[in-house]
């Protein structure tokens, strides 16, 4: 989630690039560096079941989730968009466990409203924006939590390997029938934008979904997300290194919030693993 944040970096460079044609190069290029590794590997995505789940993945969590955070933002501000899609680290702590078919843990949940609030207030200022920049607003936070609620069923048998390879290769094709769609004209990228879309494939997509794929396996999903909030405080870090702004106290006390947040739901999850530990022991 630090490394999502460092998106920033590279949206000035690629903001003159088809919005759809440039994220079907993003996911092609974590495509190529992926694929290679699990190709070989005789576990592979199996049934009906399991290859829906992925095109479905590809479909709401990487394809949807971009048109929609597209056409929120010719709507509403960024920090509008962003303090909608904050909200995931609250909405996962309700809707993860009733998807595994158990109570939402009240401590869960008020870590993650911590977590959400931390982030409306370190995305900054907004406040403009109309019900269509809201709606697709709305579509982009449910497509930020399907991205995290359908690889739980996949993880155990195919891994955050096989899971990131086959879920980026399937959203190509759907992200370039997109720009298609929208009249997009591909085009070569400049050195600049070549670079910019390196480091999206390679960083904050090859490497990040490896690594956020293998965090849902360890933490569970309701947990994982609270790190979301982390993504507007590594924009403001990110944007205070480039020189592109100083964060408003506003922003520190959001940052200061998702840090409360964050150590109180990680360290419940600890204090339960010690607790089960010790009862074991004992028994």
């Amino acid at each position: 989630m630090t490394l999502i944040g460092t998106l920033m970096a590279v949206s000035a460079v690629i903001g003159d690039y088809p919005v759809f044609t440039g994220q079907a190069l993003r996911y092609g290029l974590a495509a190529l560096i992926l694929l290679p590794l699990v190709l070989r590997s005789p576990v592979r995505p199996r049934g009906l079941r399991e290859w829906s789940l992925l095109t479905a993945l590809a479909a709401t969590g990487l394809a949807g989730f971009n048109y929609c955070l597209v056409e929120a933002s010719r709507s509403a501000d960024p920090a509008t968009v962003g303090a909608v899609v904050g909200a995931t680290p609250a909405v996962m702590a309700i809707v993860a466990p009733l998807a595994a078919r158990r109570r939402p843990s009240g401590r869960i949940l008020a870590a993650g409203l911590v977590v959400a609030a931390g982030a409306v207030l370190a995305n900054g200022p907004g406040g403009d924006g109309d019900l269509r920049g809201t709606l697709f607003s709305l579509g982009a936070l449910a497509g930020e939590v399907l991205f995290t609620l359908l690889a739980v069923p996949l993880l155990p048998r195919l891994g955050p390997l096989r899971v990131s390879a086959y879920s980026v290769a399937l959203a190509v094709p759907l992200l370039a029938a997109a720009g298609l769609v929208a009249g997009e004209r591909p085009r070569l990228p400049s050195p600049a934008e070549g670079a910019g879309f390196l480091y999206l494939g390679v960083v904050i997509t090859a490497l990040a979904f490896l690594v956020w794929f293998d965090a849902l396996g360890r933490l569970g999903p309701d947990r994982a997300v609270l790190f979301a909030g982390l993504v507007p405080v590594s924009a403001a870090g990110t944007g205070l290194l480039l020189g592109l702004g100083t964060p408003s106290p506003l922003q520190l006390a959001g940052c200061l919030l998702v840090a409360l947040g964050l150590t109180c739901g990680v360290k419940l999850r600890e204090r339960r693993s010690t607790l089960g530990a010790a009862r074991s022991r004992v028994l």
